[in-house]
């Protein structure tokens, strides 16, 4: 075999090994309509199979709402986009036991924006004038984390330290 024919065999071969990889089982580069750089999604994921959102969030129409990543029909990261009039409080979303806005062992982090971080989410607001109020609050919930697993806050908040100010960029705050 020359180097010719090797050369066009090796590019076969690599063109047919990245077709072959379907794309949904790549991290996505944006969620719920946030760019996010997959590295900083990956630790927060206990699979990467067949990813697909489903999203009731309208940035324009700024109503709560939710936003969900799925990898096959398991929510991996759980999300609740909130307009409000006035700022909430995020200690006591966080203690709540509900399945909105609860985090186990929330603690507030220093950070530009509010922001409290649990051992399987996380909670930020800022003052954001929009259509649908004048606060902008936004939940993160890691639902495949386990009850005893205390090994993720760090990523959670490498996660929200990115992910919130990406997400007002999108928001169109005054």
């Amino acid at each position: 075999m020359n180097v010719r024919q090797f050369l066009t065999v090796l590019t076969i071969s690599v063109l047919a090994m990245s077709c072959s990889s379907s794309s949904s089982h790549e991290l996505p580069g944006a969620i719920c309509g946030t760019p996010i750089n997959p590295a900083v999604t990956r630790p927060l994921l206990t699979s990467t199979e067949d990813f697909s959102e489903f999203t009731r969030v309208d940035r324009s129409e700024a109503i709560t709402a939710p936003c969900v990543l799925l990898s096959g029909r398991d929510p991996v990261l759980d999300f609740r986009f909130s307009w409000d009039d006035r700022a909430s409080d995020l200690m006591y979303l966080a203690k709540d036991t509900g399945s909105i806005s609860g985090i186990r062992e929330p603690r507030e982090i220093d950070f530009t924006y509010k922001t409290i971080v649990g051992t399987d989410g996380a909670i930020s607001t800022t003052p954001c004038k929009t259509k649908g109020g004048d606060y902008f609050t936004l939940t993160l919930q890691v639902p495949q984390i386990s009850l005893m697993d205390q090994t993720h806050r760090k990523d959670i908040e490498r996660f929200m330290r990115a992910y919130f100010p990406a997400t007002l960029k999108t928001l169109g705050c005054k």
